[in-house]
């Protein structure tokens, strides 16, 4: 369990010699110790904030995690536009530090161990986005509700990835309209004026097999 009581600047220091070393020594050959000496911070100081040497690595996310529940929980008008924005609030975090981003994303991509824990982590963001829509919208059908969270957590970290793997600046901008698409897509973008050209208006006899329908509306919407 990481000590949300540590400062900023104290943490991101410590984060940044663990990153350091584990690329020079690899992951499992550097000690808690060391990284400890490295940062300027005691062992009992370093498991205090963190916990253990992987905890390091996700540490960021612990405290993202936290925020974003506690951003969901205040409740919203709009509770898509609300899991949209914990999103870009996640992002805008590694954005702020894209050095720092990539030297972890280079770490946890040359440690199994390690890329498992970030599929479950992928997951605990989708699981708080499923649980929020679930509770903010009752009588939700929770295929939309899981369909919406995974649509939201794929495309954020295909934009972060771009971001990590290049060595450009990839603005939160470019998220937010992506994830405008994703609003779009499910029918939940307010206000979409370039929507209103994008109806379709159909009728059919009511005899008429559901599936045949579909099939003629996914016809005419492919033209």
């Amino acid at each position: 369990m990481s000590d949300a009581s540590a400062s900023p600047d104290t943490r991101t220091a410590v984060i940044a010699a663990a990153l350091d070393l584990f690329a020079a020594r690899g992951f499992e050959a550097t000690s808690v110790e060391q990284i400890a000496q490295a940062a300027g911070v005691s062992r009992s100081t370093f498991f205090r904030q963190f916990g253990g040497k992987d905890d390091v690595v996700f540490a960021d996310h612990e405290l993202l995690l936290d925020r974003a529940r506690e951003w969901l929980a205040k409740g919203h008008a709009d509770p898509w536009e609300a899991v949209c924005r914990a999103s870009l609030d996640v992002y805008r975090h590694f954005a702020a530090d894209p050095d720092l981003a990539r030297r972890r994303y280079t770490v946890v991509r040359g440690v199994p161990a390690l890329r498992d824990r970030e599929i479950v982590t992928v997951f605990r963001y989708e699981r708080l986005f499923d649980e929020y829509l679930r509770g903010a919208l009752p009588g939700l059908d929770p295929v939309d509700a899981v369909g919406f969270s995974a649509a939201v957590t794929a495309v954020h970290n295909h934009v972060l990835r771009r971001l990590l793997r290049g060595s450009k600046r990839v603005p939160a901008s470019t998220l937010r309209h992506a994830l405008d698409g994703v609003r779009r897509r499910f029918g939940v973008l307010a206000d979409d004026a370039a929507g209103e050209d994008e109806v379709v208006v159909a009728v059919f006899p009511k005899r008429m097999p559901l599936a045949e329908i579909s099939r003629r509306l996914r016809d005419r919407i492919e033209d």
